[in-house]
């Protein structure tokens, strides 16, 4: 929050999906309630969102359930965060085209996204959107199709007041309170909604609202819920520069342990709102005469990731975890100054058999470095 939040009673909430279309957003996105989870889906009135909606989660489960509640964000997050909005999960790159004379020629295939507000981005997904840019957006040549489908974005950032049990964005710093990365800040209470401006377009935004100022008590409120969705969460990571202490433990036992459970099915990786691994491949056509260049999400715990030459450089799952856990919260501060996890603890949550980010770290670091 900042010196300037207005309040939305909870009765005149569609003024703001209102506001949205008519400040050219003709997409709007919000969680929706879907085969028993929770995705970004269009939305059309306030009511589409899932009222009354809690989630339960633990290593290897996630339920919803339904209470007698007024509420539309009391939960912490489903599998999906705004990674697929920005890097597809699978994407035309180019084309190629063979003319009548046989000569072949070359044709981008960079789509032109609609402008596309979403409601409800959690803290650590904003962070973890942060993550996304300082890969996809440096240097001299950013990527043309991240960067289109990240401009045409509109976020409203939602506080986070009710953690799910495999939570940790306390111990990374990135929730639960939306403090960055938004266009638009929100906090709700049982009689409404607080918002604030994080950009110009987001302040731009809320003039059009004309809403009145919160009160000092709504903001107290919204500041004792956070305190307490910041002391509930209980697991934590064992720092947070991590790099040196996991490259001192490379031939561990524990690595041998946690890939004997691990089934490199890529469900963590899948569901990391940071990750970026991706292959890119080319599909031919049936008549010989076209061919599409194709980018899609891959996965270190794939095989074929590590493919070098005429050898697979990491042939176990025990390598395939290594790899993973340390590029995470090591060799990401080489890359991007800080560890590639935000918290948002949807690996633990997904993974089928339940395996624990922190639990592992927590382990690793108990065992005696290599000599």
């Amino acid at each position: 929050m900042d010196e300037h939040t207005v309040f939305l009673p909870r009765a005149e909430a569609n003024r703001l999906l209102e506001a949205l279309a008519g400040s050219g957003f003709g997409r709007i996105l919000g969680p929706v309630a879907r085969d028993g989870t929770l995705l970004f889906q269009p939305i059309k009135d306030w009511d589409d969102l899932p009222v009354g909606v809690r989630d339960v989660q633990q290593p290897g489960s996630y339920r919803l359930q339904q209470q007698d509640d007024p509420r539309c964000f009391a939960w912490a997050n489903g599998p999906q965060a705004l990674k697929p909005l920005t890097f597809t999960p699978r994407e035309i790159i180019w084309r190629a085209q063979r003319s009548p004379d046989g000569a072949l020629s070359f044709q981008a295939a960079q789509d032109d996204p609609e402008p596309t507000a979403v409601i409800g981005v959690r803290a650590c997904d904003l962070a973890a959107l942060d993550l996304q840019e300082r890969h996809f957006m440096h240097g001299r040549f950013p990527d043309p199709w991240f960067r289109k489908r990240r401009e045409a974005l509109f976020l409203v950032g939602v506080s986070c007041a009710h953690p799910a049990e495999t939570c940790f964005c306390a111990s990374t710093s990135d929730g639960p309170a939306i403090t960055r990365g938004h266009d638009l800040g929100m906090a709700e209470l049982d009689e409404g909604y607080l918002l604030w401006a994080g950009t110009q377009a987001g302040k731009t935004l809320l003039e059009r609202l004309d809403l009145d100022e919160a009160t000092a008590s709504q903001r107290r409120a919204v500041e004792r819920e956070i305190h307490q969705a910041t002391v509930t969460q209980k697991r934590t990571l064992p720092g947070r520069h991590l790099k040196q202490a996991l490259y001192e433990r490379l031939q561990a036992g524990h690595w041998a342990d946690v890939g004997e459970r691990c089934l490199s099915c890529g469900n963590c990786t899948a569901v990391c709102p940071t990750c970026f691994c991706h292959m890119e491949m080319d599909e031919p056509a049936l008549n010989g005469q076209s061919s599409e260049h194709l980018r899609q999400w891959s996965s270190c715990f794939n095989a074929e990731h590590s493919f070098m030459g005429h050898f697979i450089v990491r042939s176990d799952t025990r390598l395939r975890y290594r790899q993973w856990l340390t590029h995470k919260l090591g060799s990401w501060h080489e890359q991007y100054g800080r560890s590639g996890c935000v918290g948002c603890g949807r690996c633990i949550t997904w993974c089928p058999v339940g395996i624990d980010i922190t639990a592992e770290a927590h382990a690793l670091l108990q065992e005696t470095p290599d000599a």
